[in-house]
């Protein structure tokens, strides 16, 4: 049987013309979730692209949260929901994925039609709503893929929710985090997604504060060197901004993902999609999550690290949320309207932009806009 594996088809779209323009049409033609569901077989048949982390430009090498990374971009939550492409997502050329979100004990999320394409915008709406398998099936797939001899060894991200109908939050995010902690190089506590009833509500200062401290508790118990980060909102006030960075900085935790959907709806967004329920991701959530990662560097001092997510396209805007305080930068929206190998030019060019600039590697820019 062909191993498409083999081939490395991507490497020679990637220097003599990319197939995704081609694709896209087709792909638009269908329901989002069909789309979606279509990449993920494809990708199982060894048909994405497979290139090595080992191959990357040492400027992008970083180390964040004592975890090491072959380049600064992520995949972000979402795509991988139920862990089941890690090596496909990782063959794109991501320094780490990140997996998820799981809940507790399986649902199915809210009824479908549950995600929209904006084409003009190059954004998305999405309410999917923790659709998960459930933390027991998620981990034994994590586990399984753990133990193979032949993967990638970049590291892997889980995040963690709660279900729906759950009576005790903090119960459902210990769990999360008990079960997934022996095979994750770091944790996300999402508790920003827009579309579960009365999740935002942990980011007050009482409950976060409550909620993150058990969770480090536990962690400190079961894995003392995992990671835990932070999920917010981007729809944030100023008084809500400052109670976060406060309540990370005393939680001791090791970073914040800035940040999720917005509910918010700019002009751009035709008045027929606007009406639709949910977190709006692409370039529209660029210019306000980058707004928010600066004013939340400000308000740690630079001592907490910051992961960039909202809006990234091209290696150009990686780099401005890297010199407004991101240590590392997620992508999710682009790869829908830009295709996979938009992770390698924008490789390419922040190593440029890094150098253009007299950066030695992507620490030392981080947080140049404010020096």
């Amino acid at each position: 049987m062909l191993d498409f594996r083999k081939l490395d088809l991507w490497k020679w779209f990637a220097k003599y013309g990319d197939p995704y323009p081609f694709v896209r049409p087709f792909l638009f033609m269908m329901d989002p979730e069909d789309a979606h569901e279509l990449t993920m077989k494809v990708l199982g048949y060894g048909l994405g692209p497979q290139f090595s982390s080992d191959n990357d430009d040492a400027a992008l090498k970083t180390k964040v949260f004592g975890v090491d990374f072959s380049n600064p971009i992520i995949l972000a939550a979402g795509l991988d929901k139920q862990a089941t492409r890690m090596d496909e997502f990782m063959g794109f050329g991501f320094g780490s994925i990140e997996i998820g979100t799981v809940t507790p004990r399986p649902q199915d999320g809210n009824p479908r039609p549950r995600m929209f394409r904006i084409a003009q915008a190059k954004a998305l709406i999405n309410r999917f709503g923790f659709n998960s398998v459930g933390v027991d099936v998620f981990v034994e797939r994590l586990k399984a893929w753990r133990e193979k001899t032949e993967r990638t060894h970049n590291p892997i991200g889980v995040n963690i929710g709660k279900n729906k109908e759950t009576t005790d939050d903090v119960e459902d995010y210990l769990t999360g985090l008990e079960k997934v902690a022996p095979y994750a190089d770091f944790v996300v506590v999402n508790i920003s997604s827009p579309n579960t009833p009365g999740l935002r509500d942990l980011q007050g200062r009482e409950r976060m504060a409550t909620l993150l401290g058990k969770i480090t508790a536990l962690r400190d118990k079961i894995a003392p060197a995992l990671p835990v980060l932070v999920k917010v909102a981007p729809d944030l006030t100023e008084e809500q901004q400052a109670d976060i960075a406060a309540v990370v900085m005393e939680a001791k935790i090791q970073a914040l993902i800035v940040s999720n959907t917005t509910l918010a709806r700019p002009s751009t967004i035709p008045d027929e999609i606007a009406r639709e329920a949910g977190g709006l991701s692409g370039p529209p959530l660029f210019g306000p999550s980058t707004r928010l990662l600066a004013a939340l560097y400000k308000l740690t001092e630079g001592k907490v690290p910051l992961i960039a997510s909202g809006g990234v396209t091209n290696g150009q805007e990686a780099y401005k949320k890297i010199r407004a305080g991101a240590s590392l930068v997620q992508v999710y929206t682009a790869l829908v309207f830009e295709g996979p190998l938009v992770i390698q030019k924008m490789k390419r060019d922040l190593a440029r932009y890094l150098r253009r600039d007299g950066y030695a590697c992507v620490a030392d820019a981080v947080g140049a806009d404010h020096r």
